[in-house]
């Protein structure tokens, strides 16, 4: 009988705990968060000034990851390029960089599969950039889906008419229009 009461006196003991925020001390009602204030010490007794909090980190996991694949990508290593894009992501997967990275590698080993999804994810990150339309007119390109193709690069060529990269894909959706090959 008596490890009901103790079970349902913890149970009332924790709810109570549940209920309960600490404040900053001076009774503003603002509950503290974990970036430390002026004058805290750390548990090895030195101050606070002067070391990064997260927002301030300037190399992420992913970063090693993503400057591989980039290199694997521009030698055309295009199955280790994946890899290592995909690698990234699952480092950092909220990098939309890798998420672009994957699927341009994936479009160039003809798994459009997964490049749709990651680019779906790469759109989420990113947003509506210049290099997304660009590489999904690309991909399309590749598919031989030549209105597709046309209207991202058209898109991407509306936000960054300087873009070379933009000029010659559009450049290489004319000739491969006009040059039909059998």
């Amino acid at each position: 009988m008596k490890r009901p009461i103790r079970l349902a006196a913890a149970a009332m003991l924790l709810a109570a705990l549940a209920g309960c925020q600490s404040t900053d001390g001076n009774s503003t009602g603002v509950v503290r968060t974990n970036e430390p204030a002026k004058g805290d010490y750390t548990a090895f007794g030195d101050a606070f000034d002067g070391l990064k909090t997260v927002s301030d980190v300037d190399y992420y996991a992913s970063d090693q990851a993503v400057t591989e694949a980039k290199t694997q990508f521009r030698s055309e290593n295009y199955g280790n390029a994946g890899a290592l894009f995909y690698k990234a992501t699952r480092l950092a997967p909220n990098d939309g960089v890798a998420w672009l990275g994957l699927a341009a590698s994936c479009d160039r080993i003809r798994r459009f599969d997964l490049a749709d999804m990651a680019y779906r994810r790469a759109y989420r990150l990113l947003g509506a950039t210049p290099e997304y339309y660009n590489n999904v007119g690309y991909s399309y390109l590749l598919r031989g889906k030549l209105q597709d193709a046309r209207s991202n690069f058209l898109k991407a060529y509306e936000l960054a008419p300087n873009d070379p990269t933009v000029a010659n894909n559009l450049k290489l959706l004319s000739s491969s229009v006009q040059n039909i090959e059998r």
